[in-house]
């Protein structure tokens, strides 16, 4: 037999709260599909050249030699 349920307390999760809810999760899953929409459109072809030299530039090193192993 379940047990029977207190009606002095209110349901953990209200009507309310479920369809806070299903609002965010409309929202969220737009703002993902829009920010694929612009990676897609917009960053998906752009390639960034990077090789020894710059690398270590950025850094504040010096590069490895090239060909040899340290």
């Amino acid at each position: 037999m379940a047990p029977a349920r207190n009606q002095d307390r209110p349901d953990p999760v209200s009507p309310n709260d479920r369809r806070l809810v299903r609002h965010l999760l409309i929202v969220v899953t737009i703002k993902v599909a829009v920010l694929g929409v612009l990676w897609w459109a917009f960053v998906r072809d752009v390639r960034v050249p990077v090789d020894a030299e710059r690398a270590a530039d950025r850094l504040g090193v010096t590069p490895p030699a090239q060909g040899g192993h340290p």
